[in-house]
């Protein structure tokens, strides 16, 4: 690929639009930063219980609440007892495939071969949860906030089942997931109509400073991944017009 100097300064041009297009997104993005940074440092910050529910009763507006999250009632399942908030049951079957392979034999010579091999296939997956759940001392439906994700518990082998995948009898077990009854952290959300929004997400084991601190990185981080991928889309431009035929700049 040979670059002309007439290649070289319509290159310079398109990457001088770029920058401005770039200037002007970044621009946009700043602005909305800097209104999501000021929504956070204006946000109440809230420890105590009473004032959490005096928030949510007069409609106090965002803010960021510390408290114990923690289950009203509990599941689980008889055969690995314990308590937890949520958990999830998912049987897996060791399944017998088969795939094509190409390989080479003694004189260089390319020829396809039927390769077996075993894998742990998911089967099936339940779950159960709680009713309710109670965060900072209030109670609420156990979809209004989302919890910390699922931890690995056991694995319980099971009797081999005849597979109609494979026409074998094949292995089980039984692999357990679940959520604790009680962590402490903070939620940021909007205080009002007596409640909080639903799915409102749980920041495990993060002090009130710790999460404001991280909402305000967070934003910050936006702006560096956006000119990182600007700058590698402006370059792929550029190699893209370098490739083309562009005999009409002589």
């Amino acid at each position: 690929m040979e670059i002309t100097k007439r290649e070289v300064l319509a290159s310079i041009s398109i990457i001088a639009v770029m920058l401005l297009i770039g200037f002007l997104i970044s621009g946009e993005i700043s602005n909305s930063i800097m209104d999501d940074n000021e929504k956070y440092n204006k946000a109440v910050k809230i420890k105590d219980e009473d004032l959490f529910r005096y928030g949510m009763d007069t409609n106090i507006g965002n803010a960021f609440v510390y408290g114990k999250l923690e289950s009203v009632d509990t599941v689980t399942y008889p055969e690995i007892g314990g308590k937890y908030i949520y958990i999830k049951k998912i049987e897996e079957r060791r399944e017998r495939h088969e795939r094509k392979v190409k390989k080479k034999d003694s004189k260089g010579k390319e020829y396809t071969k039927t390769e077996v091999y075993y894998s742990w296939d998911t089967e099936n997956t339940e779950s159960l949860h709680a009713k309710e759940i109670k965060f900072c001392g209030t109670t609420f439906d156990y979809e209004k906030i989302k919890l910390p994700f699922s931890k690995y518990i056991k694995t319980i082998p099971g009797d081999k089942v005849y597979s109609w995948e494979s026409g074998e009898r094949v292995k089980v077990r039984f692999v357990y997931y679940g959520v604790k009854t009680k962590y402490k952290g903070t939620i940021f959300a909007e205080l009002k109509d007596g409640t909080i929004p639903d799915k409102t997400h749980f920041y495990k084991n993060s002090s009130l400073n710790d999460t404001v601190e991280m909402f305000e990185t967070n934003a910050a981080v936006v702006m560096v991944i956006f000119w990182i991928a600007w700058l590698i889309l402006t370059g792929g431009i550029v190699y893209g017009f370098y490739y083309l035929d562009n005999e009409w700049l002589e």
